[in-house]
């Protein structure tokens, strides 16, 4: 999923039957409530995530241990020249509802999900398709309602032509806007909002926004990853405290982040059940560049003395207790060496050093309105800490009690909202979770000309140009040397401050077994057994 981290946002305390579960062989798990309706293409954050990953199966899907992409509903996606692509459906594939899942399922959803008229948040991931600059505009309205480069062959087959080669492209295909949809999709639109139809190995019971989704095995799903318990109750917390509290309990079963309070306790309180585990997750501080104290020529000076100014060691050892790891590049160490991760890219601008920082923040002259109002959503508990530790060492730097203040926003879908809407005036809390592991993903959604997780408004010329040649370079480790030659970009230019490297990390109550995290640091649900 393409997601600004919107993570553990969790909850206040929901009741339920044993355990927290909603009956035998039922897992209670914390929730945070998603930004928007649960549309494949309009979902790209974590919480409804979560969802879809149970909901649905597209062409392919991440590997839960290596995330690696294998084929789902695909038999096979072949390509001569890395730009013409034939896609081959397994056959017996059908949605919740009985219909069957076909080309023009994929198809369909993808057309919908690219048109400008349908304001999809995803859309975007649509671009390298031949025929999206007619179905979405940068300016004026559609000249066309389909992409042309997709073409339905038969019931089972269907053909895709990019706009540029994209040897890699398969691989994106297990993130979440690519999956089918049914026809009730389109015929009863608001009815699908309520209650998701999908073809994954959960199907909805009852969603009741604010308070609680229910979950349940679906019988008829042909996948090799049935779900090994009969359903999953995600529970809406606004607190994550109160979440580990009732896993505490044994009034919940999983929960997907440890307060970090808690940090100090968890191994004590929870023993074995304490996962941390390496994820595909960024930290960061984003900078509204289209705020013209922040975004003026010059300014990058300021964002690489703000940088320079946070002691990233001293936080991730005293708030986060090896849960977090010193950022030193825009990926994750997930990628490995080989895949594009560089911990030494940053350098000096990812390096604590007081001196510097003030040196640069004068040059570049001085902090917008003489102070840093530094944005997070205050619903979870989880970031108070981190955000006052960070003002912390930036006022230290600069010899100033209030060069750097946390600004609380009440919910997470409001601070998302507020994003969205471009109403920041200082740096804000925001983040990355990989969508499927390749540097591109790590780059381009975030930082090139008007991609959809481009929260900052950052556009440089020579960042696109070398991302759209690394994306047409067939042999990886090229593609890869020009996606590392575009971070220098953001080295240099610094609109996003690399933060910590995130662990997952979650517990589970003693009803439960077999939980664990995926790359994503999302639990893998469907393995988890009651008893």
């Amino acid at each position: 999923m393409a997601v600004l981290v919107g993570l553990a946002v969790l909850g206040a305390g929901c009741g339920g039957g044993p355990g927290g579960a909603g009956g035998d062989g039922v897992i209670g798990a914390s929730w945070g409530e998603p930004q928007n309706p649960l549309e494949p293409a309009n979902t790209n954050e974590v919480q409804g995530g979560k969802v879809l990953e149970m909901v649905f199966r597209g062409l392919r899907h991440y590997d839960p241990r290596t995330g690696a992409a294998k084929n789902a509903v695909a038999e096979r996606i072949t390509s001569s020249d890395g730009r013409n692509f034939t896609v081959r459906l397994k056959d017996g594939w059908r949605f919740h509802d009985g219909e069957k899942v076909t080309a023009g399922s994929f198809v369909d959803a993808w057309n919908y999900g690219a048109l400008l008229d349908n304001r999809q948040k995803n859309a975007p991931f649509f671009q390298y398709i031949e025929g999206y600059e007619k179905v979405h505009p940068e300016r004026g309205t559609p000249t066309a309602r389909t992409l042309s480069g997709l073409k339905v062959v038969n019931e089972r087959e269907f053909r895709v032509r990019l706009r540029q080669k994209f040897s890699s492209w398969p691989d994106t295909l297990g993130y979440a806007a690519f999956v089918p949809l049914p026809r009730a999709f389109y015929e009863d639109h608001a009815g699908w909002l309520k209650k998701p139809v999908g073809n994954g190995p959960y199907r909805v019971e009852k969603y009741a926004r604010g308070w609680q989704m229910r979950l349940r095995k679906w019988a008829g799903y042909p996948g090799p990853d049935k779900a090994r318990n009969e359903g999953v109750d995600l529970r809406v917390y606004t607190d994550n405290n109160s979440a580990y509290m009732d896993l505490q309990a044994d009034n919940l079963d999983v929960v997907d982040d440890v307060p970090a309070a808690q940090l100090k306790n968890v191994k004590g309180d929870l023993g074995g059940r304490y996962v941390n585990q390496p994820a595909g997750i960024l930290q960061t501080l984003t900078f509204p560049l289209y705020d013209k104290g922040w975004g003026a020529e010059g300014r990058e000076k300021v964002r690489r003395g703000v940088s320079m100014a946070i002691d990233r060691e001293r936080i991730t050892r005293q708030i986060f207790r090896g849960t977090r790891t010193p950022a030193g590049d825009w990926t994750s160490p997930v990628l490995g060496k080989g895949g594009g991760y560089r911990g030494d890219l940053c350098g000096d601008a990812c390096a604590y050093d007081p001196a510097r920082a003030r040196r640069l923040i004068a040059e570049g002259g001085g902090l917008p309105g003489g102070r840093i109002k530094l944005a997070y959503n205050a619903d979870t508990g989880s970031h108070k800490d981190w955000i006052d530790a960070v003002c912390n060492s930036v006022n230290k730097a600069l010899g100033k009690d209030n060069a750097c203040v946390g600004d609380p926003v009440g919910t997470f879908a409001d601070y998302r909202n507020r994003i969205t809407d471009r109403k920041m005036t200082g740096p804000f809390r925001a983040g990355w979770q990989m969508d499927y592991p390749l540097i591109q993903n790590f780059l381009q959604p975030m930082y090139y000309t008007g991609a959809p997780s481009n929260d900052g408004e950052f556009s440089d010329r020579k960042f696109d140009r070398l991302v759209d040649a690394a994306n047409r370079e067939p042999e990886k480790k090229a593609s890869v040397r020009l996606f590392q030659e575009a971070e220098t970009v953001l080295r240099d230019r610094m609109p996003v401050i690399p933060l910590w490297y995130q662990n997952g990390s979650g517990g589970y109550s003693t009803r439960v077994r077999h939980v664990a995290l995926n790359p994503f640091s999302v639990p893998v649900y469907g393995e988890i057994t009651v008893g």
